[in-house]
């Protein structure tokens, strides 16, 4: 009765990218941030996260 379990891993990195756009929206709509701001941090921001992860 021994079953072999394949795990379907197709909607991981969705998963993972839709949470990190939900809680990326969270942050600016409490940090209260202007249109410039939102617009500098989609530019800056992935820079300074590549770089420190690298």
């Amino acid at each position: 009765m021994s079953e072999e379990r394949k795990w379907d891993r197709r909607g991981t990195g969705a998963t993972g990218g839709v949470i990190w756009f939900i809680g990326w929206l969270f942050t600016i709509g409490f940090a209260n941030l202007v249109w410039w701001k939102i617009l500098l941090g989609i530019i800056i921001w992935p820079y300074f996260l590549g770089v420190t992860l690298r």
